[in-house]
């Protein structure tokens, strides 16, 4: 794996767990560096890190929170 890769790998956490979990990954990253984005799209997939992902638990929160009100009235 290159050098640039693994920084890469080390200063993400998440994508650090990520492949330690899935480590069929390592095989990927060793014969192109270009698997790199792929793996990222999975992993912000799996741990639910897009920007959809976010925007729905922010709707959530707040129907969760419109709902307690409507039970306080």
């Amino acid at each position: 794996m290159q050098v640039e890769t693994r920084l890469k790998i080390k200063s993400n956490p998440n994508l650090y767990r990520y492949l330690r979990e899935n480590s069929y990954w390592y095989k990927y990253l060793n014969r192109s560096p270009i698997f790199l984005k792929q793996l990222e799209e999975e992993m912000k997939e799996k741990y639910r890190l897009r920007p959809s992902d976010k925007i729905e638990n922010i709707s959530n929160s707040l129907n969760l929170i419109k709902s307690f009100l409507e039970v306080m009235r």
